[in-house]
């Protein structure tokens, strides 16, 4: 495959062509699980949501990082930009940070002025880490927190002797009289959440424990940022109390309180592509045994689905008789994949028609086929575990 031309194709057909424009996007990670795929080679232990090995959420496969471009609204429509298989051992934050810098690459050589994006990350990503892997680029950053990170904020003074101090006042999320002067707030009320609290506390660093430097004795880079606070009264369906949430915001102009709760909420948009991709298109259901099958299967679908994003506004709404009818623009995936073979018949194929051969006269009688030779059997390679 040519990757570099894929990719291309794929960007040509952004979410801008169905959908508001819109500068939000995301990067997460999905496992195709092969647990007992003894055969196929490069499998690793990640983390898995629903499937369990001895009672762990620990499944073994194949990691794939995607780079996702998600609607400004709650919609099942996203627009895939990049996908790539991980290797076992990879860092997940530079392949990430990868992604984003190819694609970047790609849009700033068509569109000169390309403006200021914003990309999401849960809580599995290092905003250290991707910080500075992107440093040079105009991209703001998104990352979620646990409640248990703490932050520094710059020296006041310094001593008069010895080593000149790196960290000032600590801050304690979990902690709140170790919080300092707010310095902005956002409040407002939306139909689905109640009352929406923002906070944000500028000019923190954290102190990291995985950079370049570790081992030597040349200081700890320091990452100046943005912690933000996320409060909500309730959830669309009230099937929890919600907690609030901690992201980390970098990027060179000061985040949008008013819009970066929602850029994050956009950002489950990509589980939706995610759950189509596994019991609709059947991304998983296949069982390859070699990495590279999977990578062509993987773009396989990606092209399916650009076509069917693409389509949603030529196909009729052909529904179930349990479902009401719904307009183009709130179309989903499956409705529009049901109505897709209305397109066949007007495009035509580039392809000629099959030519008839007859009826195959099939083996003489009286003879026998050849016994087939005993191939050795296949290498066994076993999954990955990483060590600390």
């Amino acid at each position: 495959m040519d990757l570099p031309r894929l990719e291309t194709l794929v960007a040509s057909s952004s979410l801008d062509l169905v959908e508001p424009p819109t500068t939000w996007y995301a990067v997460d990670a999905s496992v195709w699980p092969r647990c007992d795929a003894e055969t196929s080679p490069e499998r690793g232990y990640y983390h898995h949501p629903s499937r369990h090995a001895h009672g762990q959420p620990i499944v073994a496969g194949w990691n794939y990082s995607w780079l996702v471009q998600v609607p400004p609204h709650c919609s099942s429509w996203t627009a895939p930009l990049r996908v790539r298989r991980m290797s076992p051992g990879e860092n997940l934050n530079l392949v990430a940070a990868e992604q984003i810098r190819s694609w970047y690459r790609q849009v700033s050589t068509v569109r000169l002025d390309t403006p200021g994006s914003s990309f999401s990350f849960d809580a599995g990503y290092d905003p250290v880490q991707l910080c500075l892997a992107l440093a040079d680029l105009p991209v703001c950053l998104l990352v979620r927190l646990r409640a248990g990170r703490c932050f520094y904020a710059d020296p006041t003074s310094q001593p008069p002797t010895g080593r000149p101090r790196r960290h000032g006042a600590k801050f304690v999320c979990e902690n709140p009289a170790a919080w300092p002067v707010l310095r902005s707030v956002w409040t407002s009320t939306e139909p689905h959440h109640g009352r929406v609290c923002v906070q944000a506390w500028s000019g923190l660093h954290a102190a990291p424990q995985n950079h370049a430097t570790r081992g030597t004795r040349l200081p700890r880079p320091l990452i100046r940022g943005t912690v933000i606070r996320l409060e909500v009264e309730r959830l669309p369906r009230p099937t929890k109390a919600p907690t609030p949430l901690w992201f980390w915001w970098s990027g060179r102009t000061p985040p949008d309180l008013s819009e970066v709760w929602q850029a994050y909420i956009a950002r489950f948009a990509i589980e939706h592509t995610f759950r189509f991709f596994n019991q609709t298109l059947k991304w998983t259901t296949p069982k390859l045994r070699t990495p590279a099958a999977a990578d062509r299967w993987t773009w396989l679908l990606l092209l399916a689905y650009v076509q069917l994003r693409l389509a949603r506004d030529a196909v009729a709404d052909l529904r179930l008789p349990w479902q009401p009818p719904l307009p183009p623009e709130r179309r989903t995936p499956a409705r529009v994949r049901r109505a897709f073979s209305q397109l066949l018949a007007p495009m035509g194929s580039p392809v000629n028609a099959p030519k008839p051969c007859g009826r195959s006269p099939g083996r003489p009688h009286g003879t026998r086929s050849p016994p087939a030779p005993r191939s050795p059997p296949a290498p066994r390679f076993p999954a990955v575990k990483l060590t600390p």
